[in-house]
């Protein structure tokens, strides 16, 4: 692509091809907030659905750390067989619950953006330790976002704890009432709960946050209307390019069609302008097929082929300007033309055929349909 214009302004959309090269580059839109938000909900859920397997855990670890048996207590490795047991014990008990938030921190990010991964983001750039783009980078719009969005998780979630605070206020003053075991299940459920509610509140942040990364991500990747115009010369080819390979098509064309004139039955022609080329194979078509056609110079180098393989020249200006213009090499002629191709394929076998002296077949009138006369 060339060189950006400075002098103009980023006005339009970015390109597929312009978002594909992004990509490819690292640079998708990202919210740390919807990310965040999923691993807390998430955390919080595997939690709770785990968290009597862990109590358990702990539970057996702490009775086998503090009630030790006498032989224990004479045995100088027993304590380390003791630590390895609680380590493996701990180990398996939170593997699921560790496997299962790792996905969720893989997963959250892909939420937005889907799934990337480019070595080009991991290069190093000076842009990154410019003191100059660093300010920029302080004082722009996104660090702007960045700062409300901060005082809003504060208010939030400080409002949100408050409130949970509140509701299980006659809860927590009675814990002194209850036993060790119910003071536990009771305590954690609260914690449990209030913790839910403030993770479910940094969801209204990601709902915020997210379409603000999306317009980010698109405004940092508008293009100027000069970029657009090199990215579709780059696209679909410059024009002088195009032109060439539409004169290459051209010329092999023609070749391909000037081979096919000597298997010709019959050329019918203008007599100068125009010069159609048919061939009747009744095993493979139904109909006449056109296998050359032209006007002025290539009409001209038609009848030149078709005379030096005698191909017999038919005149019939009105029926030639109708094949030319509404067929293409390689298609059968239009239904409404039979009788009149018919008219001079008999004619040419006529021609053909070993006659008396003197004895000459006649075309005849030659009548085209109003609807294919072309003047």
């Amino acid at each position: 692509m060339a060189e950006e214009d400075l002098s103009q302004e980023k006005t339009e959309e970015p390109t597929a091809k312009r978002l594909e090269e992004a990509r490819k580059e690292g640079q998708i839109a990202r919210s740390k907030e919807l990310s965040t938000a999923v691993l807390l909900i998430g955390g919080v859920a595997v939690l709770w659905l785990w968290y009597e397997n862990l109590a358990n855990s702990l539970a057996r670890s702490m009775r086998a750390s503090f009630a030790p048996s006498r032989e224990q207590l004479f045995d100088p490795s027993s304590m380390l067989n003791m630590l390895d047991r609680n380590a493996m014990d701990a180990l398996w008990t939170s593997l699921p619950p560790l496997v299962l938030l790792f996905l969720l921190g893989v997963v959250g990010p892909m939420l937005l953006g889907g799934w990337g991964f480019s070595s080009k983001a991991l290069a190093p750039k000076l842009e990154r330790i410019s003191p100059l783009k660093g300010l920029k980078r302080m004082f722009s719009m996104n660090s702007l976002m960045e700062l409300i969005k901060a005082i809003a998780k504060v208010v939030l979630v400080g409002s949100v704890a408050w409130f949970c605070l509140n509701f299980f206020k006659a809860d927590l003053l009675l814990l002194d009432d209850l036993g060790l075991n119910d003071a536990i299940v009771s305590a954690s459920r609260d914690i449990g709960l209030a913790t839910l509610a403030t993770s479910l509140a940094l969801l209204v942040i990601a709902a915020v946050d997210v379409p603000f990364q999306i317009q980010q991500h698109i405004k940092k990747l508008k293009m100027t209307l000069q970029q657009v115009k090199d990215e579709m010369k780059e696209t679909e080819g410059r024009p002088e390019v195009k032109s060439k390979v539409r004169q290459l098509q051209r010329e092999f064309a023609r070749a391909r069609m000037m081979s096919d004139i000597p298997d010709a039955d019959v050329v019918i022609t203008n007599p100068t302008h125009f010069s159609v080329a048919l061939k009747y194979a009744s095993d493979t078509s139904s109909a006449p097929v056109i296998v050359a056609k032209g006007v002025d110079l290539v009409a001209f180098r038609i009848r030149e082929v078709a005379q030096a393989n005698d191909v017999e020249l038919v005149e019939v200006p009105a029926l030639s300007r109708a094949l030319y213009y509404t067929t293409e090499i390689g298609e059968e002629i239009p239904d409404a033309l039979y009788l009149a191709v018919a008219q001079v394929l008999a004619y040419v076998f006529q021609l053909k055929q070993p006659r008396r002296a003197g004895a000459k077949p006649t075309l005849g009138n030659i009548e085209i349909p109003e609807e294919f006369q072309y003047d």
